[in-house]
């Protein structure tokens, strides 16, 4: 049962966690936890603000002689992934996560967690509520929909927070202290297409990819896990020796996870089945030979279905195929200064028809500005070549290390005195918030750290327990240690 977490250390981050999981949160559906953060703040008896795009600011004065002390912001965003397995019939727009202890983690029974960001929306929550804790002033900033746009980031107003700190708490490895992240633009792709009626003397398949692991476009993206449009569309393009035609397709759903099923309905020749059931076995093999160590679990699997009564044209199949067999996907470019980052990403996130058209959604990151454009470059070049149409939305900017920062300072000689080692000091690949906030906030000291989240934006998230109580003690700590204005 998901109360078992409440017994969990350290209790008040659990209890809040526990609440948080309670409550549907998808991105773009953060109602009902904006107006329960709303009340929480309210009834703590604090200044609270809900501003025009839906984010939460609760603010808690300095405790007793720490009125000295720099303001800090500590930052997380409400709403989660909603990504379930094929056999899950969870509502994310309703229904609770079902999260248990599993050994040393906290996961979830078939559906993402929400530990990305519910343990640092948690953690902050604790220190607003507590009364015992020492610290300057703090200003709890819960922002919306980060993971499908950074729209609470890109919608914050200057003038509401009053810090010279933020402490973002949305970073996924405890131990490591971030100073820097990639930024992001998405790619939407949209590329038309005629069809005809489906020919006679023909099967109808629905062609499944799954068993993929996914996971977050950013931090999993050097692991080269399988990416299931690319996979359904190279089989596509090995078919040659039989007529295959799409009727439709549906690959991914968000353009921040790696992709981990892809369905197509398609038609076979009656005389080709047995032998295209052949191919794809063959195809499965070599397929999950190449990525067996990263994703073991690769299925590709035929079921029949009722004949649809329109196909695309083989001229618009070939377009689609050699289209999504030519976008650049995976790493570009690793970083020559920071050994073992990502300087340079791309991720094949979505590919659906609809209507008349495919869409097709991929999200480019880069901590090097011209290396963003250089890769949206290299996207509408291909774009242009198969007739398609591309636009690039929600840009959002990197965050620049600053290594001389007060606060990253401070939390070095903490977390060594407090666990007899040095943090490392790392750069992300995955897009944090930061960025954009610091944009709004120039004066703003900066720094993201967290407990240890692994497999985000999949099924397979999961968050260490004894990394929270550390994450926990050491957050205590450095507030009580905050720098002096």
């Amino acid at each position: 049962m998901s109360k078992e977490i409440l017994n969990l250390e350290p209790k008040t981050v659990w209890k809040n966690f526990y609440a948080l999981t309670q409550i549907p949160r998808p991105s773009k559906k953060e109602e009902r936890i904006i107006e329960y953060m709303k009340g929480f703040g309210e009834n703590l008896g604090l200044e609270t603000i809900v501003d025009e795009v839906g984010n939460v600011i609760i603010k808690k004065p300095a405790t007793p002689g720490m009125e000295d002390r720099k303001g800090i912001v500590l930052q997380g965003h409400l709403d989660m992934v909603p990504q379930a397995n094929s056999d899950s019939n969870h509502n994310f727009e309703t229904d609770p996560i079902d999260a248990f202890v599993d050994g040393d983690w906290v996961t979830a029974r078939g559906t993402t967690l929400g530990a990305d960001n519910g343990m640092g929306v948690a953690a902050t929550m604790s220190v607003l509520e507590s009364t015992d804790m020492v610290h300057g002033p703090i200003e709890g900033l819960f922002t919306i929909d980060e993971e499908t746009g950074m729209t609470g980031a890109f919608g914050l107003k200057s003038g509401l927070l009053d810090s010279d700190i933020l402490m973002n708490l949305d970073s996924e490895d405890e131990g490591e202290l971030y100073i820097g992240c990639a930024g992001g633009i998405d790619a939407n792709i949209e590329l038309p297409y005629t069809k005809e009626a489906a020919q006679t003397g023909v099967k109808a398949f629905k062609l499944i990819i799954s068993g993929l692991k996914g996971g977050h476009s950013g931090i999993d993206i050097p692991l080269g896990r399988g990416n299931s449009n690319k996979i359904l569309f190279r089989i596509f393009k090995n078919a040659k020796a039989f007529d295959v035609r799409l009727a439709s397709v549906l690959g991914g759903s968000l353009r921040n996870a790696i992709p981990r099923e892809s369905n197509a309905i398609i038609t076979i020749k009656e005389s080709d089945v047995a032998g295209f059931e052949k191919f794809l076995k063959e195809q499965e093999a070599i397929i999950a030979n190449e990525i067996k160590t990263v994703d073991p679990e690769l299925s590709i699997s035929l079921k029949e279905t009722e004949i649809p009564n329109e196909v695309f044209t083989k001229e618009s199949h070939n377009k689609l195929t050699n289209l999504v067999i030519s976008i650049p996907n995976g790493v570009m470019r690793m970083s020559n200064d920071m050994e073992g980052v990502v300087e340079t990403s791309t991720n094949l996130a979505i590919v659906v028809s609809k209507g008349d058209v495919v869409k097709i959604a991929c999200l480019l990151r880069s901590s090097v500005d011209s290396g963003k454009e250089n890769l949206t470059v290299m996207m509408e070049s291909v774009c242009s070549l198969a007739g398609a149409n591309v636009k690039f939305e929600g840009e959002y900017p990197g965050w620049k290390p600053n290594p001389d920062s007060s606060i990253l300072a401070t939390m070095l000689k903490g977390y060594e005195t407090q666990f007899g080692k040095i943090p490392e000091i790392k750069v992300i690949h995955a897009g944090l918030e930061c960025g954009l906030l610091g944009g709004v906030y120039p004066n703003w000291d900066m720094i993201s750290f967290g407990p240890t989240i692994r497999f985000p934006h999949s099924p397979d998230e999961k968050v260490e327990i004894n990394t929270v109580v550390k994450f926990w003690d050491f957050l205590v700590e450095t507030l009580k240690n905050a720098p002096k204005k």
